[in-house]
């Protein structure tokens, strides 16, 4: 009962948008399916971490501690920040059009996309405290704590690994239509604007 009700959480958590979708929609956008798929793994690397420190109380010293939230909190808005403006200036430049040049830019991107999941989920001090306050809910009554938590970050992952695997290959379906150079242009604008806004909310806003 309790996995099930995990799991149903876990869904509707994946589905709300936010960061992790605004960048693994740009990279799929940008650089096909390979790269919104580095990019997920990326962002879940970082969910699992958290997942993981969570079940073993390493999120608590973040939480306890102002300046450490602060600090991660400041840095996760810069990287979005300076994601969102490189998007726009993406965008002002032109993107590839799509064919064999598209398939270029998205052989030597892999690492990058990878690394920008990471970091965001990494660098957002909320991802933290919402892994400290979301898997205890699901530890049953006499289970062993730690195991439990580290069982269902894993269950965590592979759902939204799921979610955003659907995501991703929607996207990637509807190519014909989104891969045109004046549609991935508006697109870039759009997501740059979504990630400076996000940033900037990340960068003010208190726990």
């Amino acid at each position: 009962m309790y996995l099930l009700a995990f799991v149903g959480a876990c869904v509707l958590v994946a589905m709300a948008p936010g960061v992790s979708t605004a960048i693994i929609l740009r990279q799929t956008l940008r650089a096909g399916r390979g790269s919104g798929m580095a990019a997920t793994l990326g962002n879940e690397t970082g969910i699992l971490l958290w997942g993981l420190a969570a079940a073993f109380g390493l999120s608590a010293l973040l939480v306890a501690s102002q300046l450490a939230y602060d600090v991660m909190r400041v840095a996760g808005a810069v990287v979005l920040v300076v994601m969102g403006a490189q998007a726009l200036w993406q965008a002002r430049k032109g993107v590839p059009a799509t064919g064999t040049e598209a398939e270029e830019v998205a052989v030597p991107g892999r690492r990058g996309p990878y690394l920008a999941g990471l970091g965001t989920c990494l660098a957002n001090p909320k991802a933290a405290v919402f892994a400290m306050s979301f898997l205890p809910q699901f530890v049953a009554p006499g289970q062993n704590v730690p195991v439990t938590l580290a069982t269902l970050a894993v269950v965590w992952v592979l759902v939204d690994l799921a979610w955003y695997g659907l995501l991703i290959w929607t996207v990637a379906k509807a190519k014909a239509v989104l891969g045109r150079p004046a549609v991935r242009r508006r697109l870039e604008q759009i997501s740059g604007v979504v990630l400076i806004g996000l940033g900037v909310r990340l960068a003010v806003e208190s726990r």
